[in-house]
């Protein structure tokens, strides 16, 4: 018995269109948007009279980013909406791109914070991004050979 793939990461959030406009503007697409509810969602997540809009979005390659916006019961925050890199927990996920200056200069021109930019030895640059609702995204072009 051997995990086949990564199929999504879950990310809870409450502004749903925000974030989801964040995710297609880096070039992930729709893939479906429903609401869940009922006895049977309680049992799978561990909580009481459960009502959540679900959307999931996927890179070109089919890796999934899941966005919740729960309806009931409220969501709960845990520490600041910009958390820096270092709180516990998940901090980013990272997107391979071929042109970080492009992706770069279009998110900054749509108001995303920038957080950093470097280059990885011979290999990569790489760039920090933060989003709707304090989420932070890495993206990553290959410079070598």
């Amino acid at each position: 018995m051997t995990i086949k793939r990564m199929d999504n990461v879950l990310i809870v959030v409450d502004d749903l269109e925000a974030v989801q406009a964040f995710f297609i503007e880096l070039g992930l697409t729709l893939e479906g948007e429903t609401t869940v509810e009922g006895p049977d969602v309680g049992r799978l997540i561990g909580l009481d009279n459960v009502r959540a809009t679900l959307a999931m979005l996927r890179t070109p390659d089919g890796q999934g980013i899941e966005l919740d916006k729960f309806h009931t019961p409220d969501a709960v925050r845990f520490g600041p909406v910009a958390a820096p890199v270092n709180a516990l927990g998940l901090r980013r996920v990272m997107f391979a791109v071929d042109d970080i200056d492009a992706m770069v200069a279009r998110m900054r021109e749509r108001g995303h914070e920038v957080i950093g930019e470097m280059r990885y030895g011979a290999s990569y640059r790489l760039a920090y991004i933060r989003g709707p609702e304090g989420i932070i995204v890495g993206l990553a072009e290959s410079v070598g050979a």
